[in-house]
């Protein structure tokens, strides 16, 4: 295959792409984390408080993608929350194996519950000036 072959298969491939709270640290250092890792530039990494709201598409509003992490899997579907995180860890070499873990029946709830509750804590930690959560 020629470069110019992989350049364009690479440009047309659908990619998975990570909606997340670039104003909230807990949320950057997490993701910053993701963002090192072997394989990351594969994704595209949205920060909902730097972009248009269109970037976002039709199915997502800038306050759901501020309220919890959202990923669009390479067939345009939106997830979000532990299933999130689960494509996310998929898509990722150093993480996969988390990934397949957490697709097995009954483990994505439990995933979901404990990050519901990091979802509560989360709001008591957040500084006002530069989390910007609904509600």
């Amino acid at each position: 295959m020629s470069p110019q072959t992989a350049m364009t298969l690479h440009a047309t491939t659908p990619r998975l792409t990570v909606y997340y709270d670039g104003g909230c640290a807990v949320c950057s250092r997490e993701i910053g984390f993701y963002q090192r890792m072997r394989g990351a530039e594969r994704l595209d990494w949205v920060d909902v408080t730097r972009c248009d709201p269109a970037d976002l598409g039709r199915d997502l509003t800038p306050a759901a993608a501020l309220a919890r992490l959202h990923v669009r899997v390479p067939d345009g579907k939106l997830v979000s929350g532990a299933r999130a995180f689960a494509a996310l860890w998929s898509a990722l070499p150093g993480t996969r194996v988390f990934g397949q873990i957490a697709r097995q029946p009954g483990i994505v709830h439990l995933l979901e519950a404990g990050y519901r509750g990091f979802l509560r804590l989360r709001r008591l930690w957040r500084d006002p000036g530069r989390c910007r959560l609904p509600g």
